[in-house]
């Protein structure tokens, strides 16, 4: 594989790191150099902001016309590339198949979605109490956006950070994570340059981990920046929703989860097996809406469990340019040895390996995990890798009561054949979505994406996402002269 040199995107133009430093983006499962790639600084990013507020006012004056075909453009020419964008998240962000191709047809059906939302920027008239007057509630471009993606699901992550911002009339900046620069940034900056994206609109600023607060404190802080857009752990969302708040600035986390998968006594056992499989080891478990814990009814329990190991021990490991694995490597040493902790700890806590609890190199073998405990990181804390822990309980109650005793609120499934219990059950959970009949991992350009509690707050996705990137503002036309006392 050759290596590559990959600049940052700046106001139109590719350009070199202000201090010409790089830094070396590695391919996780063979530890080769996939990419130098330009190491921004907080200069980077101040000179990246100024380009977005110099390009604001005349692309939020731009007709939404003229939005819609660049955004129609863009899908096309994603649509192009599918092959060479699949071979790049398996190279650079360890991603197998299905996450790869899950990607291709997203982002361009987000796309699609928002040369529609350009005409969404629209009011409404308020009746009015006071005599001659003309209230209008208007929605306006918000000013610049600083987007912050992770590498885990980079085309999505990255793309949803902006897309629907920008459709409204707002200019973006974005930071991708170190760990996929080019999946999470530069080759969206590609797509969009070639869709005919007029300069400063979109910006990316790549940069090491080191240089990340640096460059978000610049992001954040400066006047121009008028929302944040965050995906990523709790504990830098945290920081992230510290900062905004210093300045005054809206923000929309979309944080860590540590998802349950309620499966109660009477639900289909095979189908279980299969929801609680894809969803807890689809892309090695690095997805925030992972089944990261299942809480099961005890008449199934033994044979989920059985059934379930059977599923795990089968799944293909390795390479994940080979479409026949379906388990690739973690993103590196970190996310092994965080994975590893939490099994380990577990086990000496008394819980039960029933699979798996080993990594070759940075491929984890999915795991499987019974007799937890409620104290138990396996249990609490975001695990992020192809760990299911599982919890028996006694009835549905139970399972409600353990699923809402967890600081985070991300994503939920819920398997039964009765409906009206999974309905009345889903709106008792403490979560931000609920998919019945259905696991944890789910998301769709159109639907408000987010959570509650430590996953964070504000929505991705359709109205809401217009509700949270734009200003809404009240004009009053007072018509005639108005008498003062």
């Amino acid at each position: 594989m050759a290596e590559k040199s990959r600049q940052m995107f700046i106001d139109g133009k590719w350009v070199d790191a202000i201090g010409g430093a790089t830094f070396e983006d590695l391919n996780p499962f063979t530890g080769e150099v996939y990419a130098n790639v330009a190491a921004g600084s907080g200069k980077d990013a101040l000179r990246a902001v100024e380009a977005a507020q110099a390009a604001f006012p005349e692309w939020a004056a731009t007709p939404p016309a003229a939005k819609r075909q660049i955004f129609l453009k863009a899908a096309d020419v994603m649509e192009s590339r599918q092959d060479e964008l699949v071979t790049a998240m398996m190279e650079e962000a360890g991603g197998t198949i299905g996450i790869s191709m899950f990607q291709m047809g997203f982002v361009p059906g987000l796309y699609r979605m928002a040369a529609a939302a350009a005409y969404d920027v629209k009011g409404e008239i308020i009746p009015a109490d006071h005599a001659d007057s003309f209230f209008m509630a208007m929605r306006q471009p918000a000013g610049v956006v600083a987007c912050f993606a992770p590498f885990n699901v980079p085309y999505i992550l990255g793309s949803r950070s902006f897309t629907l911002p920008i459709a409204y009339g707002n200019t973006a900046v974005l930071k991708p994570s170190e760990e996929a620069p080019l999946t999470g940034g530069l080759l969206l900056a590609e797509i969009f340059e070639e869709a005919g994206l007029p300069p400063g609109v979109l910006n990316v600023v790549s940069s090491t981990r080191e240089a990340a607060s640096e460059i978000g404190d610049e992001m954040i802080s400066h006047p121009a920046v008028r929302r944040i857009s965050f995906t990523g752990s709790t504990e830098v969302g945290r920081v992230i929703a510290e900062k905004a708040g210093r300045h005054l600035k809206r923000a929309v986390l979309e944080l860590g989860g540590k998802d349950p998968l309620i499966i109660l006594g009477d639900a289909d056992v095979d189908y279980a097996v299969d929801a609680a499989a894809w969803g807890a080891f689809l892309h090695q478990g690095e997805i925030c809406m992972s089944t990261e814990r299942v809480i099961i009814e005890k008449s199934i329990a033994e044979e989920f469990t059985v059934k379930l190991k059977e599923r795990a021990e089968s799944l293909p490991m390795g390479d994940p340019t080979n479409p026949a694995n379906a388990i690739g490597p973690l993103i590196n040493q970190r996310a092994v040895d965080k994975v590893q902790a939490h099994v380990d700890e577990a086990m000496a806590g008394g819980a039960n390996l029933v699979t798996g609890g080993r990594s070759d190199n940075l491929v984890y073998h999915p795991t499987v995990v019974t007799e937890v405990s409620p104290d138990m990181r396996l249990w609490t804390e975001q695990t992020f890798g192809p760990v299911a822990p599982i919890m028996v309980v006694n009835d549905r109650e139970e399972a409600l009561a353990v699923a809402n005793n967890s600081d985070y609120g991300l994503s939920a499934g819920i398997l039964t054949k009765d409906f009206t219990q999974a309905l009345d059950m889903a709106l008792r959970l403490e979560t931000g979505m609920v998919h019945i009949g259905d696991q944890t991992v789910n998301d769709e350009p159109q639907a408000p994406f987010g959570g509650v509690k430590g996953s964070g707050y504000g929505r991705f996705g359709g109205q809401a996402a217009l509700d949270e990137f734009t200003e809404l503002r009240w004009i009053n036309v007072q018509r005639q002269p108005r008498t003062f006392p």
